[in-house]
């Protein structure tokens, strides 16, 4: 096979498509071997305009796709250096859907920390790719404009801090503890110029499982600080709390993280375990306070001492744990699962409502206008 595999006739003296296919939206697949590279581009040619390369070719085509699809092993130190090479291009894309083979935290952390909007694990399924691609509001734009819009940077920051934070867990490398406060600084920036809606719909649209609900809980929990008048140190204790409260979960099998039906009482259990894990892996560092410690740990107890896993009651739950609790419940009704519909913001409110004598109710009814009309 050729280095680069092109669909459709290019347009004299570019990468393009032709005039006729300009309806079509426009994939480019990578792939780190011929058979891979044939295999994915076979599923797409019917409903895109496709053009391929090898990751260990050199990079040809100058037209920005609507977006990437990138069949690779994340486990070998070549295609993520390859990857890596096209990184500034692979940014001008809407869509980075990567496909990986394994499916264990480290493939899917590495490909989120190369810059995927969604990953798809395990053996390709043709039904999932084309779903994954099949936005129809994106596609229309795709194909009425060849200027792909820019993807959000504060997203960007924070989805690969979080992919990293999950890859060092795996791996028993470094944590970025600076790199990771700083992205959720960029959210709250990001928070205070656009508002809250706004950002929960670019992290829906871009992002699924763990990583989705960790930028929306540090959305919301942002927000929600704010519309409080929390103080800028209270504010980062908030936003940085929020970025590592779920870091336990890298040491939990996906499937069960990502299971669509109700778990069994092993898998709860098993669940359970990520406060405390995360609350261990980060208690040696030392750029990270004991607050934030503190809200890792507790950040699924109640106030009638029902949580877990100390079981805490109101009088030990501080502030910023409380904030994130409340954050922590709303994201994970609203998040979008491709197994679940997305629940309406105001049922998600009602349910924290109900939550009677687990959540102090003066937060609840404050948090009624991030939940609803901020």
């Amino acid at each position: 096979m050729q280095s680069t595999r092109t669909i459709s006739s290019p347009v004299k003296g570019d990468g393009g498509i032709r005039k006729a296919e300009a309806a079509r939206p426009f994939v480019h697949v990578l792939a780190d071997s011929s058979d891979k590279l044939a295999g994915v581009c076979s599923i797409l040619e019917r409903q895109f305009t496709v053009a391929g390369e090898r990751l260990d070719a050199e990079a040809k085509l100058s037209q920005v796709p609507f977006a990437y699809v990138i069949r690779a092993e994340l486990r070998d130190v070549c295609n993520i250096a390859a990857i890596k090479k096209r990184a500034a291009k692979l940014a001008k894309a809407t869509k980075r859907v990567f496909l990986v083979e394994h499916s264990a935290h480290v493939s899917i952390s590495q490909a989120y920390a190369l810059g995927a909007t969604l990953v798809l694990p395990g053996t390709i399924n043709k039904i999932n790719l084309l779903t994954a691609l099949a936005d129809p509001a994106e596609l229309a734009s795709a194909a009425l404009s060849s200027d792909t819009p820019q993807p959000d940077n504060a997203v960007e920051a924070a989805a690969t801090a979080i992919a990293s934070m999950f890859t060092a867990v795996a791996l028993g490398e470094p944590l970025d503890v600076v790199g990771t406060k700083e992205a959720g600084r960029k959210i709250a920036d990001r928070i205070s110029e656009h508002g809250l809606s706004e950002w929960l719909t670019t992290v829906r649209r871009h992002h699924e499982g763990t990583y989705q609900h960790c930028l929306l809980v540090t959305g919301v929990a942002i927000d929600f600080g704010l519309s409080l008048g929390v103080g800028r140190a209270d504010l980062e204790r908030l936003y940085s709390a929020a970025m590592f409260h779920d870091i336990g979960k890298a040491q939990i099998p996906l499937a069960i993280l990502d299971k669509p039906g109700r778990l069994d009482a092993e898998e709860r259990a098993m669940i359970e375990t990520h406060p405390a894990a995360g609350y261990e892996f980060l208690k040696s560092h030392e750029k990270i306070s004991p607050e934030i410690l503190d809200a890792v740990r507790h950040h699924h107890e109640y106030l009638d001492g029902s949580g877990y896993p100390d079981a805490l009651c109101s009088e030990s739950i501080n502030d910023v744990v409380r904030i994130l609790t409340i954050s922590d419940i709303f994201a994970a009704l609203i998040e979008h699962r491709h197994y679940k519909p997305t629940m309406p913001r105001t049922e998600a409110y009602n349910i924290l409502c109900g939550m009677t004598g687990k959540l102090e109710k003066a937060l609840v009814t404050s948090f009624k206008q991030v939940a609803l009309t901020r």
